[in-house]
């Protein structure tokens, strides 16, 4: 946790001022192609391997593992454009970007100016002002953040939960309660207060990766069955790692003169 500041900083309209200390993007990151602004799709890696991705959908059409299965119904997102630099993007109301690894996460962030968030500037803003074990309060509450949802994604694409983590559908999948992954801020309870601002989704939606040179995520993705909040983490993969559920957000030092 970072010790608050008694003090007033400044920061870009797209993050919030944290502990006067840090800004921290107010939504998890989504990514453009740095020169043309044209969107990349969030359901591909940066590092689109095109016949990885299709070769994972047409082996869920082979495959029917168990039931319920979606496999044969979910057509294939479009691919994206290729080409050059993506930086990451902080607005609300868009499918956030998965199958990110912590260093493209990083590449993204730098290119918009920014950076990976440090573990410490990350729990420090999703616990908000008042310090609590989750954005909304101190004890956990089904449904008020994007977390142990009703079903896993590559269970009903392939009835398999523990392989095809980067079949490209997967954060496509929807329920009869809804899409299981989110867009930016539409579950308005999981916001972490800080003033008469918010930080939106740390826990739930993506897990985030956050900088060092251990690989660790933060906060827990849709599916995963976690009540611990804030104090989420997973270190386990390296920074290389990506599968469907891991995305980010991005921080910064103050504005000069804030």
């Amino acid at each position: 946790m970072l010790t608050p500041l008694a003090r007033i900083i400044e920061c870009p309209a797209d993050m919030v001022a944290v502990a006067g200390r840090v800004c921290v993007d107010r939504f998890e990151l989504h990514l453009a192609h740095a020169h043309s602004g044209v969107d990349w799709s969030p359901f591909f890696p940066p590092d689109l391997d095109r016949a990885r991705a299709i070769a994972v959908f047409y082996e869920g059409l082979r495959t029917k593992e168990s039931e319920p299965w979606l496999g044969a119904l979910m057509p294939l997102p479009a691919l994206p454009t290729r080409g050059g630099l993506l930086r990451a993007i902080s607005e609300a109301g868009v499918v956030p970007q998965g199958y990110l690894s912590a260093n493209e996460a990083e590449g993204a962030c730098r290119a918009a100016s920014k950076r990976l968030c440090s573990e410490s500037e990350w729990l420090t803003a999703c616990r908000g002002e008042s310090s609590t074990d989750f954005p909304y309060g101190q004890s956990y509450e089904h449904g008020a953040c994007n977390v142990y949802r009703e079903s896993h994604p590559t269970w009903l694409l392939h009835g398999n939960a523990a392989r095809y983590h980067d079949d490209p559908r997967s954060n496509a999948v929807a329920t009869d309660q809804g899409p299981l992954l989110r867009a930016t801020g539409a579950t308005p309870r999981c916001a972490s207060r800080w003033g008469d601002d918010a930080i939106y989704d740390l826990v739930g939606n993506l897990d985030e990766w956050v900088g060092g040179d251990r690989g660790a995520f933060m906060g827990g993705f849709y599916s995963r069955p976690n009540k611990s909040g804030c104090f989420a983490r997973v270190s386990s993969h390296p920074r290389a790692y990506s599968d469907y559920s891991t995305g980010a957000r991005c921080c910064a030092d103050p504005l000069e003169g804030g």
